[in-house]
């Protein structure tokens, strides 16, 4: 179903209502979670985008135009604007540490609930109404198969011991039959005892919702004490 290109205030309140409605839903899902563009965030930002289109079907002009004259009309300046605005704030959720990512999600998220925003904001109430559904399915019932993925994760794995090469021979070894791999990064002298760290990278692939690797940690430290273990990837969010 598709609104007049002259709204009326009936016709705006509509857009807004549905624009607030799809923020509120899909906005929950996130401040659920404890993202930092959660529940305010996401209405804001659909409302925003609503608005705009709102604001281009107000400013167009169409009396006395004929229905071929819109082809040749820049309709879609504003909007387009908004997006790319809406790519910064985007891009301000995403944090980087090393190889550790956090917040495209959100990001896609944002610019997703903008894009719904202007559908509705024009007047497009089925296909916005649409692609809140298929973003509430998405990141509500299709995060249970996301978590059962498997995927690569990574850790730094640090070791202290008195100092002796077959470390370097014995931890891949070591963790290989659990599915594991390790590979020697550096070897660090404590200036304050006669221990030497190893460093080493673990990899494996597991999926999400699997268990820390316990017992892999505590099969090492039988042999080899562990002085630190520390992811180094993220699923993204």
């Amino acid at each position: 179903m598709s609104m007049p290109l002259e709204p009326s205030w009936p016709d705006i309140a509509i857009r807004l209502a549905l624009t607030m409605l799809a923020g509120a839903i899909i906005g929950f899902n996130r401040g659920a979670r404890g993202h930092a563009a959660g529940f305010r965030t996401t209405i804001l930002v659909g409302l925003a985008a609503s608005v705009a289109m709102i604001q281009a079907n107000i400013l167009l002009p169409v009396s006395g135009k004929t229905p071929g004259s819109f082809a040749v009309m820049d309709l879609m300046r504003l909007p387009l604007g908004i997006l790319t605005g809406v790519g910064f704030i985007g891009g301000g959720t995403i944090l980087k540490k090393g190889d550790l990512v956090t917040g495209v999600t959100t990001a896609a998220t944002l610019w997703l609930m903008t894009v719904i925003g202007l559908c509705l904001g024009g007047g497009q109430l089925i296909l916005g109404t649409a692609a809140t559904v298929l973003a509430v399915l998405t990141l509500w019932a299709l995060k249970w198969v996301d978590v059962m993925i498997p995927r690569e994760h990574r850790a730094r794995l640090v070791v202290r011991c008195v100092a002796q090469w077959n470390v370097l021979e014995e931890v891949p070894r070591l963790v290989e039959p659990m599915k594991y791999r390790a590979r020697f990064q550096e070897q660090r002298r404590s200036p304050d005892s006669e221990n030497t760290d190893y460093v080493f990278e673990l990899s494996w692939r597991r999926p999400e919702r699997a268990s820390p690797p316990v017992e892999l940690l505590q099969m090492i430290d039988r042999h080899f004490p562990v002085k630190l273990f520390e992811l180094t990837t993220d699923n993204g969010r």
